[in-house]
């Protein structure tokens, strides 16, 4: 019998041992820490599927805005967080392309994040102020050889950055200055006022604005034309092929953070990802709802980071 009693009290002292979020979280609301700036694609899909994720764990989310060096400062706070749960970092693909941009971004994208979830991904768009004298994408590369122009960008080391260097500098061997923003909402809002008159962004930055007719989409960086917006021709049909690139969002922890936290959390984004209605406001703004396990977005992650490597070092592109 006290044999018996001495194993009974050894598996409660192992279970008490046991980190209490694995057992019980979340039991607090969660902190979601989105790299970037209102208005841009990593906040309003966080915004979409917060109350989603609020209902299934039965905690509220906090949706904290940490914009800034092109989603580092974000990232490096959710890094030196605590890995109980209860900070989430919610970025985008930037993260991959710091780790070659940036000499030092403040963390190590592999090493000190768990890749929790892929929430959703979209194309880039390149887009202009209606007062510049192009309506496709040759004529713009045309125009853009006579004058001295700038591009807006959401952040330095944004894959839309990337992608207006790369199609820009390597392929159409033009100079244009890059102007990097805290987010999609101020880029768009600096074309809007023509200063400078051409942006680069993931499509739901400024779709309402060209739906409304106050922008011009030139050509975006998918594989098809995009849904939410069908007389958009995509880079190949504006006469450059191969060039195929997404920004796309994703839900890390801290490194450490217990295994069934993981999971939890990331059933729980799944589960959003599976409602009819969130699905259908994230297609609206032709976002591509993706899912998927734990594994799954970690594998994506680590080849993003290789292909995002070659492209920094085909343009040259430097963080600012």
């Amino acid at each position: 019998m006290r044999i018996l009693s001495r194993i009974a009290s050894s598996m409660l002292l192992a279970l008490a041992a046991l980190p209490a979020p694995a057992q019980t979280w979340p039991i607090k609301p969660v902190r979601f820490i989105v790299a970037f700036a209102p208005g841009g694609p990593a906040d309003i899909s966080a915004r979409l599927i917060s109350v989603k994720l609020a209902e299934s764990l039965g905690q509220q989310i906090v949706i904290e805005n940490r914009s800034g060096a092109g989603g580092n400062i974000g990232a490096s706070i959710a890094a030196k967080s605590a890995p109980d749960g209860y900070t989430v970092l919610l970025t985008t693909s930037a993260l991959a392309v710091n780790m070659s941009l940036y000499s030092n971004p403040g963390y190590d994208a592999e090493r000190d994040f768990i890749a929790t979830a892929l929430v959703a991904s979209q194309p880039n768009m390149i887009f202009v102020n209606t007062g510049v004298p192009a309506r496709t994408l040759l004529e713009f590369i045309d125009y853009a050889k006579t004058a001295k122009l700038s591009y807006a960008s959401p952040g330095s080391g944004t894959t839309p950055h990337l992608t207006a260097e790369n199609l820009f500098r390597v392929l159409a061997k033009l100079d244009l200055t890059p102007v990097h923003f805290r987010g999609a909402g101020p880029m768009v809002a600096a074309v809007l006022a023509g200063d400078p008159p051409l942006g680069s962004g993931a499509i739901s930055g400024p779709l309402a604005q060209i739906k409304a007719g106050k922008i011009r989409g030139l050509a975006v960086s998918s594989g098809r034309r995009a849904p939410a917006l069908p007389d958009v021709p995509t880079f190949a049909e504006a006469g450059f092929p191969g060039l195929e690139d997404y920004t796309w969002i994703a839900v890390f922890l801290p490194a450490g953070t217990p295994a069934a936290v993981v999971q939890k959390l990331n059933e729980a984004v799944n589960g959003a990802l599976q409602q009819t209605d969130i699905r259908e406001r994230l297609e609206a703004l032709a976002f591509d709802p993706t899912g998927g396990s734990p594994q799954q977005a970690a594998d994506y992650v680590r080849t993003e980071i290789v292909k995002w490597r070659k492209v920094v070092r085909d343009t040259g592109a430097k963080p600012d």
